[in-house]
């Protein structure tokens, strides 16, 4: 099919414009323009190459070009060598061997390295290339060396069973149930090391305690309207459930049932905590399935709290790093939200008065920290 350069449509001047303006490659670019002005001056290929400072030889070069292929054949072919040996059938054995397990063909290495395919290749299509050429390959077949994800071989039996009935507790519309996702945090004064904006060739230095202390919170975070009741205590056991337990009977007085969606802690289990449970029948676990912690969406919370506070944290002290985990718990609803990542630490409106008076503050009690909390949910039932 033939393309007069001077019968070129308006849409085909549309496209070769856009090529000008935004084409990353100059020599295209220039092509396009060289068609573009061929138009315009009715074919004088002299002046045409006089204003690209170009040969009169590869403007005709160019006509030609686009005359016979139209605009596919102005674009730029690949330099260099063809790469002869990348035909679609060595690509697709290529594939083949990735895809497979090293130790099933009998190598030692649990994971392909470039050389190791280099040999199995050779060995399948007797088509013999160097490691760097294989890993040319296989970025053209859009393979990458990354991280492996890890995954369990163990299933719960019950995990059907158990996503139904959680499913069945979201969507029922009951004014007077309450539903709940429930978890527990670790606050370690030694800080969590992540990732943060530093100068090439340098790295941030992030001081430690020394001697690691822990702090613990347990959370429930509404299913329905994303605010956060919490309470702490200095160790990870069944008092901190409980504790947890009564501040939701409290908050919550007027729902006649509390949906609880939680994980298989030993703690949700104990013997303490049942028959608390059995003392209060309002009260109903949903146990999310083992080996899903995605189930659980107040894990998101704690994510963003050792992202937002913890993480690469300059604390001295327990206490002020709690200061600024209550901080991120009152900002951070209802969740998800994002005015935490931009918030203020500012002046806590529970901060002790012996923080004020420059004496060491005491060890935050429940009270001290579930207050804004508790008084936002009881205006919330009231």
């Amino acid at each position: 099919m033939s393309h007069s350069v001077l019968e070129m449509s308006r849409g085909v001047r549309r496209r070769l414009e856009g090529v000008v303006r935004r084409s990353p490659e100059k020599d295209y670019a220039r092509r396009a323009l060289a068609l573009l002005q061929l138009w315009e001056t009715g074919g004088n290929v002299g002046e045409v190459a006089q204003r690209l400072r170009a040969a009169r030889s590869s403007v005709h070069r160019w006509r030609s070009l686009y005359e016979r292929y139209g605009e596919a054949g102005l674009r730029s072919q690949a330099r260099g060598r063809r790469d002869w040996k990348a035909t679609q059938e060595v690509l697709s054995v290529l594939e083949a061997v990735v895809r497979q397990d090293p130790r099933e063909l009998g190598y030692l290495r649990s994971r392909w390295s470039s050389q190791l395919l280099a040999i199995e290749l050779a060995n399948r299509s007797g088509v013999q290339v160097h490691a760097t050429t294989v890993r040319r390959w296989l970025a053209k077949l859009r393979f990458g060396y990354r991280r492996a994800r890890p995954t369990t071989l163990r299933r719960d039996p019950r995990k059907a069973e158990r996503l139904a009935a959680i499913e069945a507790a979201l969507s029922k519309n009951d004014p007077h149930t309450e539903v709940f996702y429930v978890d527990e945090a670790d606050v370690d004064l030694n800080p969590r090391i992540g990732s943060s904006w530093m100068r090439c060739g340098e790295q941030t230095t992030v001081p430690t305690p020394g001697q690691n202390q822990k702090h613990y919170i347990a959370g429930a975070l509404h299913a329905h309207t994303g605010r956060v009741v919490w309470v702490e205590h200095h160790r990870k056991t069944s008092t901190l459930f409980l504790k947890l337990l009564e501040h939701l009977r409290r908050t919550y007085r007027r729902a006649r049932t509390i949906v609880l969606i939680l994980d298989n802690y030993v703690i949700h289990k104990s013997r303490v905590t049942r028959r608390w449970l059995e003392q209060n029948p309002k009260f109903q676990l949903l146990f999310q399935p083992t080996y899903c912690p995605w189930v659980n969406v107040i894990e998101r919370l704690w994510k963003a709290m050792h992202d937002t506070v913890t993480r690469n944290h300059r604390c001295r002290s327990m206490y002020e790093l709690c200061q600024s985990v209550v901080r991120f718990l009152h900002v951070a609803q209802p969740f998800p939200g994002n005015g935490h990542g931009v918030a203020h630490f500012g002046l806590m409106a529970w901060t002790p008065p012996a923080l004020l008076l420059g004496q060491n503050p005491p060890r935050l009690s429940t009270e001290t920290v579930t207050g804004g909390a508790q008084d936002e949910c009881k205006d919330h039932c009231d």
